[in-house]
């Protein structure tokens, strides 16, 4: 696995940008959606009455195996149409996946129940031969009104570094292609008294 990595410039996006992008990058790039195991890292952005806003240093990631790299790439100087926002791809680099010890998911899919949520999380590491701690955040849902995803937003930390490569690798729960269940690193304050 890999993470492509675009420069990436634009207005705002609806809050349920991650369908339409999908369904964009499908578009262009029709393997991406021959394959589960292709990721969209959730963009960074700000709300605003108007929607989400793009920051001048936004970049769109996508995390795949390395045989769909090159063919991602092309993507590079492109411009894409996400609701009704015209997105402007710039330059694009590839970006091996590196661990870290905390990691964090915006929103893993899974149970309503947060004990039930915990548990499916604990099973699905323990499938994976992962030891972590974990830290269950709050509960959210991604919705595009006709369908909603929900779950938890979740931090795992004291990972080894194969342990920290292969959840970034697999990811937890479905729907990787929304941005779910996708980790990236977790910065972390340390040292405080």
């Amino acid at each position: 696995m890999i993470d492509v990595v675009f420069e990436i410039s634009g207005g705002t996006l609806p809050t349920a940008y991650p369908y339409t992008l999908w369904d964009e990058l499908v578009r262009l790039v029709p393997q991406l959606g021959e394959d589960e195991n292709v990721g969209v890292i959730p963009l960074r952005m700000a709300t605003s009455k108007e929607g989400m806003l793009l920051p001048k240093r936004a970049k769109l990631v996508l995390r795949l195996p390395h045989a769909l790299a090159d063919i991602v790439s092309d993507l590079a100087q492109k411009q894409m149409r996400v609701a009704d926002s015209l997105i402007q791809l710039g330059s694009c680099k590839k970006r091996p996946i590196s661990h870290y010890p905390t990691l964090h998911s915006h929103l893993v899919t899974g149970a309503d129940d947060e004990i039930a949520f915990m548990q499916e999380v604990e099973s699905a590491l323990a499938g994976m031969g992962v030891e972590a701690k974990l830290i269950c955040g709050q509960r959210l849902t991604l919705t595009n009104g006709e369908r909603a995803i929900k779950g938890y937003s979740l931090v795992l930390h004291d990972l080894s570094p194969e342990d920290s490569l292969r959840v970034q690798y697999s990811g937890l729960g479905k729907e990787r292609r929304l941005g779910c269940g996708i980790f990236v690193p977790y910065k972390v304050i340390s040292g405080l008294e």
